[in-house]
């Protein structure tokens, strides 16, 4: 490439990548600088799944794959149906994501594309330069969405747990499922001393996602969590079915703050940027959340370590991780007291981070006495 410089760089094409670019592509007040994107893959398939909700119309409504106005939580001791109203739960494929945004590279002709891989990232003086296995490229903005894992997990100080599953598309010869309802979490399988729960979308009477999905530290053998899902169709009276497509995920769930590693020319966006929202492991509308923050910011021109993010729901999302680490067999009564004590949609709105503050106070004193002892635990050992 003959251009080195560039005004914006953006380091990885996955979701956090695309929706920036997304996001300055469709604002009039980017639409001289220049920028580049650099992804090594050709992103053209659904190796991803996004789920989120919001009150419609959304930006991404003409691409949904399906849309949920209800929705249900079931534990051993509780089963909930309850309207989502004003919000839709809502799927979005990756596929179709990804050839949108691309569209959008290829008719702005301020956006260059690099099929490269990013070897490093470095800060130079008052820019940060980009090096790739075609070149080096330097901006006084670059955007980095590329994870490294390492220093989240060369450290003790702010729990990690993981929020991993394995799916499965399937399809069955009769109905079996309601097309209108989103099973949010069924805590009712076996817990086997940690936080695990079945997770279903249904794409119409006979066609659904079923995912097998913990919140804890280490991994498990494919052959359980694919064991875990048919356990859970038999016991729904589902024996004949089709598997169209299968997908996995490892999505991790930390406080760790990331913008320690931002400076004046460099931000990390993203999981990388530690995103993720830490209590439940959704990022794609955090993420969107948060791109349509800096990209206010970016028209103050103040320096990228400037930017923040953190509020009063990252230590909420902390002391909630130290809970969850410290007694993860007790994570399904944790959930189950919180959907007890609260209208459903009180609790969608604090985990989207909208709540007001006597709102989480109440939801914080829903718990039980010994469940209050324990967040009060982990609320001193931090404050000390």
């Amino acid at each position: 490439m003959e251009k080195q410089i560039f005004d914006y760089i953006i380091c990885g094409g996955g979701a956090s990548g695309l929706l920036l670019l997304d996001a300055l592509s469709g604002d009039s007040y980017f639409n001289t600088p220049s920028i580049l994107l650099i992804e090594q893959e050709v992103k053209n398939s659904n190796d991803r799944t996004w789920c989120f909700w919001e009150a419609s119309p959304g930006h991404f409504d003409p691409l949904l794959r399906k849309t949920w106005p209800s929705a249900s939580f079931k534990s051993k001791e509780l089963k909930l149906d309850f309207n989502l109203e004003p919000y839709r739960y809502k799927m979005l494929r990756s596929k179709s994501f990804y050839q949108e945004i691309q569209h959008k590279i290829k008719s702005n002709t301020q956006v260059t594309y690099l099929k490269a891989k990013v070897t490093e990232v470095k800060e130079k003086g008052a820019s940060t330069a980009v090096h790739t296995t075609l070149g080096v490229f330097e901006s006084e903005k670059v955007f980095n969405s590329i994870f490294n894992p390492k220093a989240l997990y060369n450290q003790k100080k702010y729990p990690v747990l993981k929020q991993h599953f394995i799916g499965w598309f399937i399809k069955t010869k009769t109905a079996q499922f309601d097309p209108g309802k989103v099973f949010f979490m069924d805590f009712d399988i076996p817990q086997k001393e940690q936080t695990r729960f079945i997770y279903v979308l249904p794409l119409s009477e006979n066609h659904a996602l079923v995912e097998y999905t913990l919140f804890s530290e280490a991994l498990l053998a494919r052959e359980e969590y694919e064991a875990g899902i048919i356990d859970y169709l038999k016991a729904q009276g589902i024996h004949d079915f089709e598997i169209e497509e299968k997908e996995e995920g490892n999505i991790p769930m930390s406080c760790f703050p990331f913008e320690q590693f931002n400076t004046p020319s460099l931000l990390h966006i993203g999981t990388a940027g530690g995103w993720t929202k830490a209590s439940t492991g959704f990022t794609f509308k955090n993420t969107q959340r948060n791109i349509n923050q800096l990209v206010r910011f970016l028209k103050t021109g103040k320096k990228l370590n400037q930017f923040q993010t953190k509020n009063r729901f990252r230590f909420y999302d902390l002391l909630f991780l130290d809970v969850l680490l410290k007694y993860n067999a007790q994570g399904s009564k944790l959930f189950e007291r919180m959907f007890v004590k609260n209208h459903p949609l009180t609790i969608f709105r604090f985990l989207d981070e909208k709540t007001t503050f006597l709102e989480e106070l109440k939801i914080l004193s829903s718990f039980s006495l010994k469940q209050i002892k324990w967040f009060l635990n982990a609320l001193i050992k931090r404050l000390i």
